[in-house]
């Protein structure tokens, strides 16, 4: 028996499904309006709320956290009278158990809530991740940055292949490495193929290996890289950057895990754990041919997404504290403190090099001939420093806006953000996919900034 909550304004359809509920063993509640709702989960046990989307009060989606974050974490079932392949998709990202339209929701319905109860039963007994892992070099403690900590885990647990999504300088190897390090096959190898550099004459020979006399030069015989990722992992670097002849020879591999040496007439076996990188869309290179859609299948069963530098500011500080410990160490100098300018120098830069660019700038800090116990901006390369000095003309440019007091750094950011993306809502006319083309930025992220900022899409008016 489970408890049920539905969230619907027709009233015919919350007493049909009711009923249907009740048929079959399970408690069901109905309210009209998502005010109810989520006092209603706040309040009682649920296990499973089928929530509308188009309420009075409200679009169901844009509350779907606040269902989620209820004391009984319920699944959600969304039903709605106006099905879209948006819609679907950001209820997906928002943690919805599955989407169904209306028409179709009395007869489909029954399958959809007997999967949904039997996952939370099994999701019951699975053990909590644990809280500690083996993260070394993964620096920061943003909610950001937990949050793909937490993926690290959950794909460590498992022999699932993953893809380790974000832009240059994020760090895809490092978190790779962590998953190979918390798996169970830490104890063996972690292969690296760095598939930007892979030349195309010698994939096989560098993959498989091959025996002596196999080609002109093979004077013995010469284990390939899936060969030493036996009972480890194989990391395909940049997998983004394969050519086309070369992720059919991939494809192949994956799928049989079998390989044959270049000159032997035996084929071997590899038990090894694929994790992959890119800093590509692979699905936009699918679109345009220049990647299998049958690889990315293989190769997309988890994935990760790295956020940028800028999206998790909370963790410069002590990255960059990190990079100068571990620089006074490297010179044999005393640890060296560092001066609030320094840090906020630091915060306004954009880190379009992520995290690798932070590294070099700190490195470069070391190179400054006037560099003594302490940091201070003037050490700071050129560049950012100007983006300082900028940063502080137009804050004190702005502080006639905000006379009473200024905002912090953060509160200022969540302002810009949210005027961004109500203008970029009105230039699209609502349109997500229109939005994503104006401002570049992923689905993903463009519904994360929605929901943060509970900017409704579907509800805009065109006043043009």
């Amino acid at each position: 028996m489970a408890y049920i909550l539905i969230v619907d304004d027709d009233h015919t359809l919350t007493t049909m499904l009711t009923e249907q509920m009740q048929s079959v063993g399970h408690d069901a509640d109905a309210v009209h309006n998502l005010t109810d709702g989520v006092s209603a989960v706040n309040t009682s046990p649920y296990d499973v709320v089928l929530l509308d989307v188009q309420l009075p009060d409200g679009n169901g989606l844009e509350y779907l956290d606040q269902f989620k974050k209820a004391p009984s974490s319920p699944e959600i079932i969304i039903i709605t009278g106006h099905g879209e392949a948006d819609g679907a998709e950001k209820a997906v990202i928002s943690g919805a158990w599955s989407y169904i339209e209306k028409p179709h929701v009395i007869r489909e319905l029954s399958l959809h809530l007997t999967r949904a109860l039997q996952f939370r039963k099994e999701k019951m007994k699975v053990n909590e991740v644990p809280v500690s892992l083996k993260r070394e070099r993964i620096i920061g403690n943003s909610i950001q940055l937990k949050k793909c900590l937490d993926q690290v885990a959950r794909a460590a647990a498992s022999d699932v292949s993953v893809l380790v999504t974000g832009a240059t300088g994020t760090g895809k190897e490092l978190f790779a490495r962590a998953i190979h390090e918390n798996s169970r096959r830490a104890d063996n190898n972690f292969v690296v193929v760095d598939c930007a550099a892979l030349p195309e004459t010698l994939i096989e020979a560098t993959l498989f290996g091959h025996v002596k006399g196999a080609f002109t030069g093979a004077d013995r015989a010469r284990d390939g890289l899936v060969k030493h990722a036996d009972g480890g992992t194989l990391f395909l670097d940049e997998v983004g950057e394969l050519p086309l002849t070369i992720q059919k020879t991939f494809l192949r591999l994956l799928q049989e895990h079998e390989y044959r040496p270049v000159g032997s007439p035996k084929s071997l076996y590899s038990n090894f754990r694929l994790v992959a990188a890119t800093n590509r869309n692979l699905e936009e290179c699918v679109r345009h041919g220049t990647f299998r859609e049958d690889l990315l299948f293989r190769l997309q069963a988890f994935i990760i997404e790295l956020p940028p530098l800028r999206e998790r500011l909370d963790d410069i500080e002590e990255l960059a504290i990190h990079f100068i410990t571990s620089l006074c160490k490297r010179h044999g100098l005393e640890t060296k403190g560092v001066s609030p300018d320094f840090i906020q120098a630091l915060m306004n830069h954009d880190w379009p090099g992520n995290v690798r660019e932070l590294h070099q700038a700190i490195e470069q800090v070391f190179t400054s001939a006037f560099l003594g116990p302490t940091c201070f901006a003037i050490h700071l390369p050129e560049q950012l420093r100007i983006k300082q000095a900028r940063a502080d003309f137009d804050q004190e440019k702005d502080t006639r806006e905000f006379p009473s007091s200024l905002p912090t750094w953060r509160k200022y950011k969540e302002m810009c953000e949210r005027s961004y993306i109500e203008k970029l809502k009105a230039l699209a006319e609502g349109n997500v996919s229109k939005a994503c083309r104006i401002s570049s930025i992923s689905r993903t992220r463009l519904y994360q900034l929605i929901n943060k900022y509970e900017i409704n899409f579907d509800d805009i008016q065109n006043d043009s």
